[in-house]
C-alpha cells in the first residue's frame, strides 16, 4: 500500500463530508508527492473526479481551462445528486489562470452545481499572486513540503543517518543503492527541473546564471551565517545585495534554498541582516558535494555540518506548514545560536551538537539578554538529534 501522509485525512475529510464551499489549494516543492497525494483522496471518494494537468499547456491558451470545467459540467449533469472534483496540476502556468478560475467557480455557484475543485501547484509565488489577487475568501490552502526523518522511516526504512544524507525526496530514494546515480536524478530530474520550470519560465529573473550561482554556493554554505557583500565577491557574474536578496526569495519560495534572518525584537535590524544560508533538503547539500555518505560519516567536521543542516531544514519545513512558527539565529561577537524558534511571541533558542558537547557560551548569552522560554540542546547530552528530527517543533512550546 502507498504510504499515506498526514495532511490526506484532513483533506478527504473537506472534499467528502463538507458542503462545496471553498477550492482546496495543495502546494509545495516537486516530487513531495501532491499528485500522488490526490490519487489517493480520489480512490476513496464515493463521486467521480477528473485530474488534468497544465505542465504542457501553452501559457496563453486561454481556452483550456473553460473546455475541461464545460466536460465536467457535463458529466457532472449525468449524476446531478452526486458532487463531482475537479483536479487541476500545475495551474500556475497558465496565463491569468486565476481569473479564469474564479470566472468558473463563481457561475458553478450561482447555477448551484456541485462541483469541487482543487488546484496542484508547485511554485508558492504564482499560487498565492493569484489567490490573493482574485480568489480571495474563495479558497483554503495546503503546504504539502519535503518528507521528514519520521516519514521517510516509516515508508522506506532510512536510518537517521541515511535520511541525513538523502533527504527528504521520496521518488529518489529507490536509487540510493547507487550514489552517483541518485545524485544526477536528484541534480538534473528536481533541482534543475524546479529552478527552469518553477522560476525561470514563471518570474522575470534578468540574471539566471546568477541565481543558479547562488543556489549553488548558498547551498553548500548551508547553516553559515555569510553577508551579500562576501558572496558577491565569490561569484562571478555582476549583481547587487538587492538582486541576490530577490533571488535567495525565489529559491526559498521554491522549496530550495533559504536565508534565515538574525533574531532581534527589533524588525528593521532583523531585515538589515546577513542570511544564515538554509537547505530545505538535505539531499540538495550532498547532492553538490563530492562526500559519499561513507566519507563523510568519517569527517566528523562536514558530518557535524550536515546534521545542523538537517535540524534547520525540519525548523524550515515546519514554519512553512505553520505559518505562526518564524525561525532565526543570533550571533553577537563570538556568541552564536544556532536556531531561535518563535510561536505565538514564544521564544526558544536551539544549538546544534552532534558530537561532544562544546561551549555553550551562546545560549547561555542569550538566554541572558532575551530570556527565553526554553534553551534546548540538540546533541548527545540534549536532545539526540536523531529524535529531534521527529519532532513537532510546535511541542516544544
Amino acid at each position: 500500500m502507498t504510504y499515506q501522509r498526514t495532511e490526506k485525512a484532513g483533506l478527504l475529510k473537506r472534499l467528502k463530508d463538507e458542503p462545496r464551499r471553498f477550492i482546496q489549494v495543495i502546494y509545495g516543492p516537486r516530487q513531495v508527492g501532491k499528485t500522488t497525494l490526490v490519487r489517493q483522496i480520489m480512490e476513496d471518494l464515493d463521486f467521480p473526479h477528473l485530474l488534468v494537468a497544465a505542465d504542457a499547456v501553452p501559457a496563453g491558451d486561454g481556452l483550456w481551462i473553460a473546455q475541461h470545467w464545460e466536460t465536467v459540467r457535463v458529466r457532472q449533469q449525468q449524476q446531478a445528486y452526486k458532487p463531482f472534483l475537479l483536479v487541476i496540476d500545475e495551474v500556475q502556468k497558465i496565463n491569468n489562470w486565476s481569473e479564469q478560475i474564479k470566472a468558473e467557480w463563481d457561475k458553478d455557484a450561482v447555477d448551484d452545481r456541485d462541483i469541487r475543485v482543487v488546484l496542484l501547484g508547485s511554485s508558492r509565488l504564482m499560487l498565492q499572486q493569484g489567490l490573493t489577487e482574485s480568489l480571495a475568501g474563495r479558497f483554503e490552502s495546503t503546504y504539502l513540503g519535503h518528507w521528514s526523518y519520521k516519514e521517510m522511516k516509516d515508508a522506506f526504512g532510512l536510518t537517521a543517518e541515511e535520511f541525513v544524507w538523502f533527504g527528504g525526496y521520496p521518488g529518489a530514494i529507490t536509487l540510493r543503492e547507487d550514489e552517483d546515480r541518485w545524485k544526477s536524478y536528484v541534480r538534473d530530474a528536481l533541482l534543475e527541473t524546479s529552478i527552469s520550470k518553477d522560476i525561470l519560465m514563471l518570474t522575470r529573473v534578468d540574471k539566471p546564471a546568477l541565481m543558479k550561482r547562488l543556489f549553488e554556493l548558498g547551498s553548500a554554505y548551508s547553516g553559515q551565517i555569510l553577508s551579500y557583500t562576501k558572496i558577491m565577491g565569490q561569484l562571478t557574474e555582476a549583481g547587487n545585495t538587492t538582486t541576490l536578496a530577490n533571488y535567495l526569495e525565489l529559491l526559498q519560495d521554491a522549496g530550495l534554498l533559504g536565508g534565515i534572518e538574525k533574531y532581534s525584537p527589533n524588525m528593521i535590524r532583523k531585515r538589515a541582516s546577513s542570511p544564515k544560508f538554509q537547505v530545505h533538503n538535505t539531499a540538495i547539500l550532498s547532492v553538490i558535494s563530492s562526500e559519499s555518505l561513507d566519507t563523510l560519516l568519517k569527517n566528523h567536521e562536514a558530518w557535524g555540518r550536515w546534521v545542523e543542516s538537517a535540524v534547520g531544514a525540519h525548523l524550515i519545513n515546519q514554519a512553512f506548514k505553520n505559518k505562526k512558527l518564524t525561525i532565526y539565529y543570533w550571533r553577537e561577537g563570538n556568541d552564536e545560536v544556532d536556531y531561535v524558534a518563535v510561536y505565538n511571541n514564544r521564544v526558544i533558542a536551539l544549538e546544534v551538537k552532534s558530537g561532544k558537547t562544546g561551549k555553550l557560551s551562546g545560549l547561555k548569552a542569550f538566554h541572558k539578554k532575551f530570556k527565553p522560554e526554553k534553551s534546548l540542546l540538540i546533541g548527545d547530552t540534549g536532545i539526540h538529534w536523531q529524535e529531534f528530527l521527529q519532532t513537532n517543533v510546535l511541542d516544544l512550546f
